[in-house]
Parts: C-alpha cells; structure tokens; sequence
C-alpha cells in the first residue's frame, strides 16, 4: 500500500497577508477620515457645553434673583404680620382698659346714685325743728326754691368749719369731703368760698382772711385738698366758728357757715351761744347775718368715754343752728 504524503501548511501564505493589508489599510482610512472631521466636530462639541453652561449660569442667576425677591417678600410678610400682631395686642390692652373704666363708672354711677337718692331724702325732709325756725317771729322766709332740705341757699358766701381731730380723720374723713362736695352742689355760683379747720386755722394760708373766688378749678382744688388736710384739732368747734364771724361777718354780706364735727370737749355751752349772739349781729328784719349749719358726725357713737363731748357737741350744735336762722343735721352713718 503506497503510503499519502502531507502537504506541508504555510500559516502566512499571500492570501493572508493580502487580507491583513487591507484590514491596516481600512483602519488607516478610517483614521485619516476621523482626523479630517476632528475640528468641526470638537468645535461643535464646544459651542455646545459653552450653550449649556450659560443657560446654565443664566439659570443659576435667575434662581438666584427668585430667591432673593422671595426673601424679600417674606420679609415684608412677616413685618407686616408683626405690626398686626402688635395691633391686636393694642387692640386687646385698650379693651381691657375700656372694661376697666367701665366697670369703675359703673360702680360710681351707683355710688353716685345712692348719694343722690340720700340727698333727695334730705332735701324733702324738713324737721320739726327746721319747721319752727322757718316760723319765727321776724323772720322772711327766703324763696321757694332757696330752700333745700329745709337749709336755706340764699346765701353768697360759703364757709366751712371742719373739726380735724384724730377721730374724725380716721373714722369718718371720707364722709367729710363726700358732704362737702354735696353742699357746694346745692350751691351752683356763690361770691366766696373758705375752709378752716374747728381751731380757726385755714386749709389755704395763701388766702388767709380772704375769700377764694368761687370757680370750677377752685371748687376741685378745696376737694382734691380737703382730701389729704391734716391740721391739729382740739375737739371743739368754738374757736372756729368765732374766728369766722369776727373774720368774714360784713353788714353787706349773706354768709352760711358749716360746721363739721363729731366732739365738744368745752364745757360750757351758754358762754359759746352769748358769744356767737353777741358778735353775730341781726339785720333790719331781725335775721342773722351769718346762718350756721352744722352736721354731726356719728364717730363716738360707740364709745362709752366720749359719750358726753358727743352729746354736748350735738346740744351745742343744735341750739346754735336754731338761734342763728341755720339747720343741724345728725348723721347716722360714718358710711
């Protein structure tokens, strides 16, 4: 058997090696072709991030300006709902205060009430003892409506004589200006009006043996004073009520004297009512120049101690109302 002989193989024959020239020179086409285009494109690729990154700045920059016209109206949100907060906290505190000084006029509307339906009970009350001063031999009654509660209001001129002794300071210094300022009341216009106290010392020194001019401002000035008038006392009213008429008693005058008090620690009621007689003169028709009204105060009441200047005070007080053409009203209640 004749035995096949192998053809030896050529691994890099001319075939391949045609095959892998065209492959290198392909690559090297390809190569050339991208190298032609490469600026065009690279141009293209530049132009078009610079694009992006400026609307991406312009963008950025927009935003930015949004934000800040946002913080800028915020702001003002925010100013303007302080001022509104701040408004209702105003709005709140004036209510409270308006509700504040209502509640109080209020309650002076009721205090001012009672003490006026007081006064209307006085002024229609006339005593037994009023009823027979009006009936006195030679005296003229004054007008119809000169008359008040059976005290006449005739008169110009105003006086009081207030006893500031430690008692009624404490006890009873309240009812004190609300009586005064009840008797100024039933006086709408006067030519004078003065204030001492029961030892002839005056509550104005800058008027002293002078009459104050009788005004609105000069009314309040006697009450707002009278409010806080400390001045020493002895208890008795008669130095007072001397020094007045010996001070302000004018043939030409029509004077009414107060007296407040609560105490007489005199002794001797006879020698004051001759006294007072004796320099508060009578007139053509026989009438006191100077009326003297007197109010006593019920501050010794209770006390067993005092109870004689208490009763000697309101004795005095009365007989010196009835002999001088005046009224003495006795007050139940320091209240």
């Amino acid at each position: 058997m004749k035995r096949r002989r192998r053809r030896d193989t050529e691994i890099f024959s001319m075939s391949f090696l045609d095959v892998v020239s065209c492959g290198f020179g392909a690559v090297i086409l390809l190569l050339v072709l991208a190298l032609a285009l490469e600026p065009t494109t690279v141009k293209k690729i530049t132009e078009d991030l610079r694009g992006a990154i400026v609307k991406r700045n312009d963008a950025r920059e927009q935003h930015a300006q949004d934000s800040q016209k946002l913080a800028g109206q915020l702001a003002e949100q925010e100013r303007i709902l302080a001022s509104l907060r701040q408004q209702l906290a105003d709005a709140e505190q004036q209510a409270a205060s308006a509700s504040a000084r209502a509640a109080t006029a209020a309650a002076q509307l009721g205090k001012e009430a009672e003490k006026a339906a007081e006064l209307a009970i006085v002024r229609q009350r006339l005593s037994d003892e009023m009823k027979r001063l009006l009936n006195q031999p030679g005296y003229t009654p004054p007008k119809e409506n000169a008359v008040i509660g059976g005290i006449p209001v005739d008169s110009e001129y105003i006086l009081f004589i207030i006893d500031t002794s430690g008692s009624m300071r404490q006890y009873a210094w309240g009812l004190v200006v609300q009586k005064v300022r009840e008797v100024l009341r039933v006086y709408p216009e006067v030519k004078g009006i003065q204030v001492m106290n029961d030892m002839g010392r005056y509550m104005f020194e800058t008027y002293n043996g002078r009459w104050i001019p009788d005004t609105p401002s000069r009314r309040r000035a006697v009450i707002d004073r009278l409010k806080g008038w400390n001045s020493f006392s002895n208890s008795s009213p008669v130095e007072g009520i001397v020094a007045a008429i010996r001070g302000f008693y004018r043939k030409d005058r029509r004077i009414s004297l107060y007296v407040f008090g609560d105490d007489f620690t005199g002794r001797n009621i006879t020698n004051v009512v001759e006294e007072v007689a004796r320099i508060n003169a009578l007139d053509e028709k026989g009438r006191p120049r100077v009326r003297i009204h007197a109010f006593g105060f019920p501050v010794l009441f209770t006390s067993v101690k005092h109870r004689a200047n208490r009763e000697r005070f309101a004795h005095l007080m009365r007989v010196l109302a009835e002999r001088n053409a005046g009224s003495f009203v006795g007050l139940n209640d320091v209240r």
